[in-house]
């Protein structure tokens, strides 16, 4: 069985003792998720530790008709297919090629490393960065920063 996380963002967070000093991702976060379309259908894949996959089913757009873009955390795609003069005339159009946008909130350490489109499926490749300043150290008790500097 995958452990998928689905706890809901929702301000009704900032009440919850786990996490102090969250208020403002907590707010960004059900911002985004108000109104999402979904539209096209996704899939967000662990490659490994730091590295991920965002999958999107996007048949029938080209890459002239995509734009990838980040802009103050927030990941955009944007679909927009131009009307073609078709000579075929259609019983059933089920494959949707539809303008989208559709958007997803970056954590501050998560960088965009680039993207590719192959058999109908928009690739977005992305790191999850940590600089040396945030990652695990070992902490000595009984010792305060003043104690340390005066040696």
């Amino acid at each position: 069985m995958t452990n998928v996380n689905t706890r809901r963002f929702t301000a009704d967070l900032l009440n919850d003792p786990y996490f102090i000093g969250f208020d403002n991702l907590i707010n960004k976060m059900s911002k985004s998720a108000q109104g999402q379309p979904n539209y096209p259908p996704y899939n967000i894949v662990k490659k490994d530790e730091n590295t991920y996959e965002l999958q999107l089913a996007i048949a029938g757009f080209s890459f002239d008709d995509l734009s990838v873009e980040v802009k103050d955390g927030v990941l955009s795609v944007t679909g927009n297919k131009a009307e073609e003069d078709t000579i075929y005339e259609y019983i059933h159009k089920g494959i949707s090629a539809r303008a989208f946008i559709r958007t997803f909130t970056l954590s501050d350490t998560v960088v965009v490393n680039g993207a590719d489109l192959k058999d109908g499926i928009l690739i977005v490749a992305l790191e999850n960065v940590i600089p040396e300043e945030k990652k695990p150290r070992k902490i000595d008790i009984g010792r305060s920063k003043e104690t340390l500097l005066k040696g």
